[in-house]
């Protein structure tokens, strides 16, 4: 019996003839092969080696084409919104460029950490030098940032701050360009919203979702007037339409449903029990939580108006900003021609001399006149400076004070008082020395006067960089040294306080207290039982602050948890349940504590095992 033969004559594997008719893969028609490629199983891995095949197959999966276009918005699909749709692109080229960006991106992540472990991290030059796409760039540190809760937490640590310096950089650059717009052209709520932009830079907040919330508060106003009055003008003008309605009583009562629908329907208000706020600074915590600050709720009044005919002036009144309602039909600067808006008090209309007694003193005339677009941006951005002078001398403090000086010196770059204190505020965080340097430069050329502040700045501010080109070896702590015997507890533990009853994290500790006389005296150590003879340790707090506690004053916690505080990342690399792993550089400098962390929860867990058993 002759071997069955397949093709040319050779054996078929079956046993079978084949028909001579049979369809290979590479027969179908393009359409079909690109659907059975873009099955989601297949990765990019598999697609590079299908084009390797055959000519036919290499056709199917170029680069512009459907099969490689599929794999990159599998792979990146927030990417997707800075492409049209149908838009024709080289997708393997946009793949392969993508891809690159997230290797060079995650590389420079895990460097910073051993650079910057032991001072402030301040900038990011090295990934603006990377010369990047922005959007790619972006696009990986939020994959980082969005990747498991519990682990990678130094890489999302670092990742999180690239990404605030790499948004507030694009915002300076867009509040650069508004400023150079034509006065008339400049929209006070776009200003709020960069403002607002600046300060929250990893929160959602667009020029576009804040005028759709306003649209929506509009058309509730429009609805009240047209039961007031179907034929109102107001009811007439589109959005986006600048439209003006003459006729006072008209405009009265646009003023009366708006100050109706704000204050009674929706019940905004001014924050008189927590005025001090920041949040009450930025319009999109305004418009969530319907309370604000005078100039806040005045930015937002003063829209609204407009958007429904009536023109509204921003007046610099002092402690009170107010908005001013001309009531002549020729421009008048009679302080007596207008009707001042109190957005603060629910839109009270007030005179001249009502003004007055909200501060409880007489006022010049030039204090009635309108202001600037740039006026209420400073005045607003000076308010949220103040606020952070204010502040308790934290990390959230000190952001607050840079992230307004950045703004106030953007709006207004030749302050002396402002740029004097960004360069003491960067050289009291040891941070920036370089920028510094050029701060300083910039003061002594505007005002020669502060020869004396300028020069003890530069003078220390040279040794700190001096200083920094000879970094110091870090100290390294061993358990098992006789001098830190009497120590307890490791880094990484989860501890309480038995006093305050705040949780913790360990991050540090010294075998005696290493603060001075005055902190001793200051906090009482000597009513210790052991005083300041004994260890001490450095924790995050689970409120955000970061303390130095005594021995006896920590134990560990029954039921440990996360502890959300800002900086868990800088020194920790993952929550394993009950205690935290030490990052390589807290490891380098506590090179024993882990294993002493891992025996200290395996004990926790065998009591409280014993005890679960004991309650049967």
């Amino acid at each position: 019996m002759a071997t069955p033969v397949d093709g040319e004559g050779q054996p078929s594997l079956n046993g079978t003839i084949p028909d001579p008719q049979t369809k290979k893969l590479t027969d179908l028609p393009t359409e079909l092969l690109e659907h059975i490629l873009c099955f989601p199983v297949l990765k990019h891995v598999d697609i590079c080696n299908v084009s390797c095949c055959c000519k036919r197959l290499h056709d199917v999966c170029h680069g512009r084409g459907k099969v490689w276009g599929h794999q990159y918005k599998l792979r990146w699909p927030r990417l997707q919104r800075f492409y049209r749709q149908n838009e024709s692109c080289d997708w393997l080229r946009e793949y392969k460029t993508r891809h690159r960006v997230g290797i060079q991106i995650r590389r420079t992540v895990e460097s910073i950490s051993k650079r910057f472990f032991t001072e402030v991290v301040n900038s990011f030059a090295e990934i603006e030098s990377l010369g990047m796409p922005e959007h790619f760039c972006e696009d990986e540190l939020l994959f980082i940032l969005n990747s498991d809760k519990r682990k990678s937490l130094t890489l999302k640590y670092y990742a999180k701050k690239i990404l605030y310096f790499l948004r507030q950089q694009n915002i300076l650059k867009s509040l650069k360009n508004f400023l150079e717009q034509p006065t008339e052209q400049q929209s006070a709520l776009e200003g709020a919203v960069l403002v607002d932009q600046y300060c929250n830079p990893l929160a959602d907040v667009t020029l576009d979702s804040i005028s759709a919330q306003l649209d929506e508060i509009t058309e509730k106003v429009k609805k009240m007037l047209r039961i007031k009055n179907p034929s109102h003008p107001s009811l007439r003008i589109a959005q986006g339409n600048c439209s003006v309605v003459e006729d006072f009583e008209l405009q009265r009562q646009v003023i009366c449903a708006l100050n109706s629908v704000l204050y009674e329907q929706l019940q905004y208000k001014g924050n008189e029990c927590d005025y001090y706020n920041p949040l009450n600074s930025y319009i999109h915590q305004v418009l969530l939580r319907r309370t604000g600050i005078p100039i806040s709720l005045s930015v937002l009044y003063m829209t609204l108006a407009q958007r429904l005919g009536v023109q509204l002036e921003p007046v610099n009144f002092p402690n009170h900003f107010l908005l001013r309602w001309c009531q002549k039909p020729t421009g008048t600067e009679d302080i007596y021609d207008f009707v001042y808006i109190d957005a603060f008090g629910k839109g009270k209309q007030l005179t001249a001399k009502e003004c007055e007694y909200l501060i409880g003193h007489q006022v010049t005339a030039d204090y009635y006149s309108a202001i600037s677009t740039t006026e209420v941006l400073l005045r607003m951005v000076g308010n949220l400076l103040n606020i952070g002078k204010r502040g308790e001398g934290n990390e959230k403090s000190y952001q607050l004070l840079r992230d307004s000086l950045d703004l106030y010196l953007t709006i207004n770059p030749d302050n002396v008082q402002y740029l004097l204190l960004q360069a003491r505020l960067y050289f009291h965080l040891g941070i920036w020395p370089e920028k510094v340097l050029d701060i300083l430069q910039h003061i002594q050329a505007l005002d020669p006067s502060q020869h004396g502040a300028v020069g003890y700045l530069v003078q220390h501010t040279l040794e700190h960089i001096q200083h920094k080109k000879h970094p110091v070896t870090p100290e390294v702590k061993r358990r098992s040294a006789p001098e830190h015997l009497e120590v307890q507890y490791s880094v990484g533990l989860i501890m309480k306080h038995k006093r305050s009853g705040y949780n913790c994290v360990i991050y540090g500790w010294d075998p005696k207290c290493t603060m001075s006389p005055e902190w001793i005296s200051t906090m009482r150590v000597h009513q210790l039982s052991n005083g300041a003879n004994q260890p001490f340790y450095n924790v995050l707090v689970q409120d955000g602050t970061c303390r130095y506690a005594a021995q006896e004053n920590l134990e560990p916690h029954s039921a440990p948890l996360e502890i959300g505080h800002p900086e868990v990342g800088r020194y920790f690399s993952e929550f394993a349940d009950t205690y935290y792993v030490a990052n390589e550089e807290l490891q380098t400098r506590y090179p024993e504590d882990m294993d002493e962390t891992l025996q200290e929860n395996a004990e926790i867990a065998l009591v409280k095992t014993s005890l679960y058993i004991g309650l049967f």
